[in-house]
């Protein structure tokens, strides 16, 4: 499906964006991970990817800085060249309630989760506005569909990815280039495996559990395709029925 395909995923060496890098690949398409984890963990992100059959690359960028993702994206275009496919997956969390957040508790999730998809997008746009192709899918959260007590920074900074892929949407349909955002709920992770509340959370989900990464993976792997050449500027809940 994917065959030649050039995939830039953030927060690409562990986690959901491994899972999202590794379907990708399955289904064709060559790898650029962009993550500020440690070397040996986008290595073993990128063995797994080439053991497909696949080109990968891992870079070490940090997406709230706009030069390191410019020069990111520049060394990109060298090695694997002009990006098809791009996922806005890096993302960090500074939990508290309002009244306890610290300013840069604010600004630093605001400059990963929101100012990072815009910096990414920024190096995107013009390369994938020349080919008339392309796609952006962007990762939100049900907390910035619905809100969470303690997470006011979180929830902003995905409520504002849902407005930025909106508005990239408009502007980038009449060359052909798709941008849509996914709305997960809890993702079985390894900031998942056991916390306070976790039953309550469960209980809370229609369907009792938490997703999986590759099911995260799956739908991505889908708004990247050419079967969804006809959605844009959608807002996809996956929570298992917790938003309804």
């Amino acid at each position: 499906m994917m065959e030649g395909k050039i995939a830039v995923v953030t927060g690409g060496f562990r986690g959901i964006g491994k899972a999202i890098a590794l379907e990708l690949a399955r289904n064709g398409a060559d790898i650029a991970l962009l993550d500020v984890g440690s070397s040996e963990a986008g290595e073993a992100a990128v063995s797994e990817i080439s053991a497909l059959g696949r080109r990968a690359k891992a870079y070490s960028c940090d997406v709230s800085d706009f030069s390191s993702v410019e020069a990111a994206f520049q060394k990109i275009g060298e090695d694997l060249g002009k990006l098809d496919i791009l996922v806005n997956n890096a993302g960090i969390t500074r939990d508290k309630l309002l009244l306890a957040m610290k300013e840069e508790d604010f600004d630093s999730v605001i400059g990963v989760n929101l100012k990072g998809a815009f910096n990414t997008i920024k190096q995107a746009y013009p390369i994938m506005m020349r080919k008339r192709s392309g796609r952006i899918i962007n990762v939100s959260s049900v907390s910035g569909m619905m809100g969470n007590a303690g997470q006011a920074n979180y929830s902003a900074s995905k409520a504002g990815i849902i407005g930025l892929t909106k508005t990239v949407a408009k502007e980038l349909a009449g060359r052909n280039v798709t941008c849509n955002a996914i709305a997960p709920g809890f993702v079985s992770t390894d900031m998942t495996v056991d916390f306070e509340g976790k039953e309550e959370f469960l209980n809370a989900i229609p369907l009792k559990r938490f997703a999986k990464p590759e099911e995260i993976a799956k739908l991505v792997a889908f708004l990247a395709s050419e079967d969804a050449g006809y959605i844009t500027g959608e807002v996809i809940r996956i929570d298992g029925g917790m938003a309804m």
